[in-house]
Protein backbone atom coordinates (compact mmCIF):
# COMPACT_ATOMS: atom_id res chain seq x y z
CA UNK A 1 0.00 0.00 0.00
CA UNK A 2 1.15 3.57 -0.62
CA UNK A 3 2.96 5.24 2.26
CA UNK A 4 0.92 7.64 4.41
CA UNK A 5 0.22 10.80 2.45
CA UNK A 6 2.26 9.73 -0.57
CA UNK A 7 -0.75 8.79 -2.68
CA UNK A 8 -1.96 12.40 -2.82
CA UNK A 9 1.47 13.50 -4.05
CA UNK A 10 0.93 11.11 -6.97
CA UNK A 11 -2.49 12.67 -7.56
CA UNK A 12 -0.84 16.08 -7.83
CA UNK A 13 1.67 14.68 -10.34
CA UNK A 14 -1.16 13.17 -12.39
CA UNK A 15 -2.83 16.60 -12.50
CA UNK A 16 0.31 18.69 -13.04
CA UNK A 17 0.16 21.43 -15.67
CA UNK A 18 3.20 20.43 -17.68
CA UNK A 19 2.08 16.82 -18.07
CA UNK A 20 1.82 15.63 -21.71
CA UNK A 21 -1.78 15.28 -22.87
CA UNK A 22 -3.45 12.78 -25.17
CA UNK A 23 -2.53 14.67 -28.34
CA UNK A 24 1.18 14.57 -27.39
CA UNK A 25 1.00 10.79 -27.06
CA UNK A 26 -0.77 10.45 -30.41
CA UNK A 27 1.81 12.64 -32.16
CA UNK A 28 4.80 10.82 -30.65
CA UNK A 29 3.62 7.19 -30.86
CA UNK A 30 1.49 6.86 -34.00
CA UNK A 31 1.94 7.77 -37.65
CA UNK A 32 -0.48 9.21 -40.21
CA UNK A 33 -3.14 10.18 -37.66
CA UNK A 34 -6.43 11.34 -39.21
CA UNK A 35 -8.90 12.80 -36.73
CA UNK A 36 -12.59 11.98 -37.14
CA UNK A 37 -15.31 14.13 -35.61
CA UNK A 38 -18.82 13.94 -34.26
CA UNK A 39 -21.21 11.39 -32.76
CA UNK A 40 -23.73 11.54 -35.65
CA UNK A 41 -26.42 12.54 -33.15
CA UNK A 42 -25.67 15.89 -31.52
CA UNK A 43 -22.19 17.44 -31.79
CA UNK A 44 -18.44 16.98 -31.76
CA UNK A 45 -16.95 16.90 -28.25
CA UNK A 46 -13.49 18.56 -28.18
CA UNK A 47 -12.68 16.64 -24.97
CA UNK A 48 -12.29 13.51 -27.11
CA UNK A 49 -9.74 13.29 -29.92
CA UNK A 50 -10.05 10.13 -31.99
CA UNK A 51 -9.44 8.73 -35.42
CA UNK A 52 -7.32 6.47 -37.60
CA UNK A 53 -3.57 5.99 -37.48
CA UNK A 54 -0.83 3.47 -38.13
CA UNK A 55 1.64 1.88 -35.75
CA UNK A 56 4.59 0.39 -37.55
CA UNK A 57 2.42 -0.08 -40.63
CA UNK A 58 -0.51 -1.60 -38.70
CA UNK A 59 -3.82 0.30 -39.05
CA UNK A 60 -5.25 1.21 -35.63
CA UNK A 61 -8.01 3.31 -34.11
CA UNK A 62 -6.86 5.75 -31.42
CA UNK A 63 -9.13 7.53 -28.95
CA UNK A 64 -7.79 10.02 -26.39
CA UNK A 65 -9.43 12.13 -23.72
CA UNK A 66 -7.76 15.50 -24.16
CA UNK A 67 -7.46 18.06 -21.34
CA UNK A 68 -5.66 20.77 -23.33
CA UNK A 69 -2.15 22.12 -22.85
CA UNK A 70 -2.87 25.75 -21.94
CA UNK A 71 -5.72 27.72 -20.37
CA UNK A 72 -7.47 28.53 -23.65
CA UNK A 73 -7.30 24.91 -24.82
CA UNK A 74 -8.35 23.55 -21.43
CA UNK A 75 -11.47 25.68 -21.48
CA UNK A 76 -12.27 24.65 -25.07
CA UNK A 77 -11.82 20.98 -24.18
CA UNK A 78 -13.76 21.30 -20.92
CA UNK A 79 -10.66 20.23 -18.95
CA UNK A 80 -11.02 16.70 -20.30
CA UNK A 81 -14.48 16.21 -18.80
CA UNK A 82 -16.36 14.37 -21.53
CA UNK A 83 -19.96 15.02 -22.54
CA UNK A 84 -22.34 12.27 -23.75
CA UNK A 85 -21.54 13.11 -27.36
CA UNK A 86 -17.86 12.44 -26.59
CA UNK A 87 -18.63 8.94 -25.34
CA UNK A 88 -20.89 8.34 -28.32
CA UNK A 89 -18.05 9.49 -30.60
CA UNK A 90 -15.66 7.00 -28.97
CA UNK A 91 -18.24 4.25 -29.39
CA UNK A 92 -18.77 5.12 -33.06
CA UNK A 93 -15.02 4.89 -33.67
CA UNK A 94 -14.74 1.62 -31.77
CA UNK A 95 -17.60 0.02 -33.70
CA UNK A 96 -15.97 1.18 -36.94
CA UNK A 97 -12.71 -0.44 -35.78
CA UNK A 98 -14.59 -3.66 -35.05
CA UNK A 99 -16.08 -3.66 -38.56
CA UNK A 100 -12.60 -3.52 -40.15
CA UNK A 101 -10.91 -5.55 -37.38
CA UNK A 102 -8.55 -2.75 -36.35
CA UNK A 103 -7.23 -2.75 -32.78
CA UNK A 104 -8.32 0.12 -30.53
CA UNK A 105 -5.95 2.09 -28.30
CA UNK A 106 -7.51 4.39 -25.68
CA UNK A 107 -5.54 7.12 -23.91
CA UNK A 108 -7.34 8.08 -20.70
CA UNK A 109 -6.85 11.35 -18.80
CA UNK A 110 -9.95 12.71 -17.08
CA UNK A 111 -11.10 13.69 -13.61
CA UNK A 112 -14.47 12.22 -14.61
CA UNK A 113 -17.40 12.64 -16.96
CA UNK A 114 -18.92 16.13 -17.12
CA UNK A 115 -21.82 16.42 -14.69
CA UNK A 116 -23.43 19.62 -16.02
CA UNK A 117 -27.18 19.96 -16.57
CA UNK A 118 -26.92 19.73 -20.37
CA UNK A 119 -24.85 16.55 -20.15
CA UNK A 120 -27.41 14.94 -17.86
CA UNK A 121 -30.26 16.02 -20.14
CA UNK A 122 -28.51 14.42 -23.10
CA UNK A 123 -28.09 11.10 -21.31
CA UNK A 124 -24.65 11.09 -19.69
CA UNK A 125 -25.26 7.97 -17.59
CA UNK A 126 -26.72 6.06 -20.51
CA UNK A 127 -23.83 7.03 -22.79
CA UNK A 128 -21.29 5.66 -20.29
CA UNK A 129 -23.36 2.51 -19.73
CA UNK A 130 -23.62 1.89 -23.48
CA UNK A 131 -19.84 2.22 -23.82
CA UNK A 132 -19.30 -0.33 -21.07
CA UNK A 133 -21.80 -2.76 -22.56
CA UNK A 134 -20.45 -2.45 -26.10
CA UNK A 135 -16.78 -2.56 -25.06
CA UNK A 136 -17.39 -5.78 -23.13
CA UNK A 137 -18.47 -7.42 -26.40
CA UNK A 138 -16.29 -5.57 -28.94
CA UNK A 139 -14.84 -8.21 -31.25
CA UNK A 140 -11.49 -6.54 -31.80
CA UNK A 141 -8.56 -5.99 -29.39
CA UNK A 142 -8.64 -3.01 -27.02
CA UNK A 143 -5.71 -1.66 -24.98
CA UNK A 144 -6.27 1.30 -22.65
CA UNK A 145 -3.48 3.43 -21.20
CA UNK A 146 -4.02 5.72 -18.22
CA UNK A 147 -1.74 8.69 -18.95
CA UNK A 148 -2.88 11.08 -16.18
CA UNK A 149 -6.07 11.05 -14.15
CA UNK A 150 -8.38 8.08 -14.37
CA UNK A 151 -11.51 9.26 -12.64
CA UNK A 152 -14.64 7.20 -12.01
CA UNK A 153 -16.99 5.97 -14.76
CA UNK A 154 -15.71 8.71 -17.05
CA UNK A 155 -12.41 6.83 -17.28
CA UNK A 156 -13.85 3.32 -17.10
CA UNK A 157 -15.96 4.05 -20.21
CA UNK A 158 -12.68 3.88 -22.18
CA UNK A 159 -10.92 1.28 -20.04
CA UNK A 160 -12.98 -1.90 -20.25
CA UNK A 161 -10.14 -3.39 -22.27
CA UNK A 162 -8.16 -6.57 -22.90
CA UNK A 163 -5.18 -4.93 -21.23
CA UNK A 164 -4.93 -1.77 -19.12
CA UNK A 165 -1.60 0.01 -18.67
CA UNK A 166 -0.80 3.00 -16.48
CA UNK A 167 1.97 5.57 -16.37
CA UNK A 168 4.09 5.59 -13.22
CA UNK A 169 2.63 8.87 -11.92
CA UNK A 170 -0.93 8.43 -13.16
CA UNK A 171 -3.91 7.46 -10.99
CA UNK A 172 -7.09 5.40 -11.30
CA UNK A 173 -9.96 5.71 -8.85
CA UNK A 174 -13.71 5.38 -8.36
CA UNK A 175 -13.82 8.96 -7.03
CA UNK A 176 -11.47 11.89 -6.49
CA UNK A 177 -9.76 12.10 -3.08
CA UNK A 178 -11.55 15.41 -2.51
CA UNK A 179 -14.94 13.86 -3.21
CA UNK A 180 -14.15 10.86 -1.04
CA UNK A 181 -13.07 13.01 1.92
CA UNK A 182 -16.22 15.13 1.63
CA UNK A 183 -18.50 12.08 1.55
CA UNK A 184 -16.79 9.89 4.17
CA UNK A 185 -15.68 12.44 6.72
CA UNK A 186 -17.44 15.66 5.66
CA UNK A 187 -13.98 17.19 5.86
CA UNK A 188 -12.06 18.23 2.73
CA UNK A 189 -8.88 18.58 4.82
CA UNK A 190 -8.66 14.79 5.04
CA UNK A 191 -7.92 14.51 1.34
CA UNK A 192 -4.54 12.81 1.97
CA UNK A 193 -6.20 10.16 4.13
CA UNK A 194 -8.78 9.61 1.40
CA UNK A 195 -6.10 9.22 -1.29
CA UNK A 196 -4.30 6.59 0.81
CA UNK A 197 -7.53 4.67 1.47
CA UNK A 198 -8.55 4.67 -2.21
CA UNK A 199 -5.35 2.87 -3.29
CA UNK A 200 -5.31 4.84 -6.53
CA UNK A 201 -1.63 4.93 -7.49
CA UNK A 202 -0.08 2.99 -10.36
CA UNK A 203 1.78 0.82 -7.87
CA UNK A 204 -1.47 0.02 -6.04
CA UNK A 205 -3.15 -0.82 -9.36
CA UNK A 206 -0.41 -3.28 -10.24
CA UNK A 207 -0.49 -4.89 -6.80
CA UNK A 208 -4.27 -5.29 -7.01
CA UNK A 209 -4.05 -6.79 -10.50
CA UNK A 210 -6.07 -3.99 -12.12
CA UNK A 211 -3.32 -3.15 -14.66
CA UNK A 212 -0.87 -5.26 -16.65
CA UNK A 213 1.89 -2.67 -17.09
CA UNK A 214 3.29 0.28 -15.13
CA UNK A 215 5.26 2.48 -17.52
CA UNK A 216 8.16 4.63 -16.17
CA UNK A 217 8.12 8.40 -16.69
CA UNK A 218 11.67 9.57 -15.96
CA UNK A 219 12.18 10.60 -19.60
CA UNK A 220 9.05 11.33 -21.65
CA UNK A 221 10.76 10.44 -24.94
CA UNK A 222 11.66 7.04 -23.48
CA UNK A 223 8.07 6.69 -22.24
CA UNK A 224 6.72 7.24 -25.76
CA UNK A 225 9.19 4.70 -27.14
CA UNK A 226 8.34 2.12 -24.49
CA UNK A 227 4.61 2.43 -25.17
CA UNK A 228 5.26 2.14 -28.89
CA UNK A 229 7.38 -0.97 -28.33
CA UNK A 230 4.84 -2.57 -25.97
CA UNK A 231 1.99 -1.94 -28.40
CA UNK A 232 4.01 -3.40 -31.28
CA UNK A 233 4.62 -6.49 -29.13
CA UNK A 234 1.14 -7.01 -27.65
CA UNK A 235 -1.24 -6.03 -30.46
CA UNK A 236 -0.17 -8.77 -32.93
CA UNK A 237 -0.69 -11.38 -30.17
CA UNK A 238 -4.21 -10.09 -29.47
CA UNK A 239 -5.00 -9.81 -33.17
CA UNK A 240 -4.20 -13.51 -33.66
CA UNK A 241 -6.78 -14.61 -31.09
CA UNK A 242 -10.18 -15.75 -32.43
CA UNK A 243 -12.89 -13.24 -31.47
CA UNK A 244 -14.67 -15.66 -29.12
CA UNK A 245 -11.44 -16.41 -27.26
CA UNK A 246 -10.63 -12.69 -27.03
CA UNK A 247 -14.04 -11.98 -25.48
CA UNK A 248 -13.75 -14.87 -23.02
CA UNK A 249 -10.35 -13.61 -21.87
CA UNK A 250 -11.70 -10.05 -21.48
CA UNK A 251 -14.65 -11.39 -19.47
CA UNK A 252 -12.35 -13.41 -17.19
CA UNK A 253 -10.09 -10.40 -16.69
CA UNK A 254 -12.88 -8.36 -15.12
CA UNK A 255 -14.65 -11.23 -13.36
CA UNK A 256 -11.51 -12.02 -11.36
CA UNK A 257 -11.71 -8.62 -9.64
Amino acid sequence: MSGAGNAYDKVMLARSKGRPTGISFIENIFEDFIELHGDRRFADDPAVVGGLATLGGMPVTVVAIEKGSDTKERIRRNFGMTNPEGYRKTLRLMKQAEKFHRPVICLVDTSGAYCGLGAEERGQGQAIAENLMELSALRTPVISILIGEGGSGGALALALADQVWILENAMYSVISPEGCASILWKDAKRVRDAADCLRLTAQDMQELGVVEQVIPEEDISATYEQIKSLLAEELPKLMKLPSDELLRARYRRFRQF
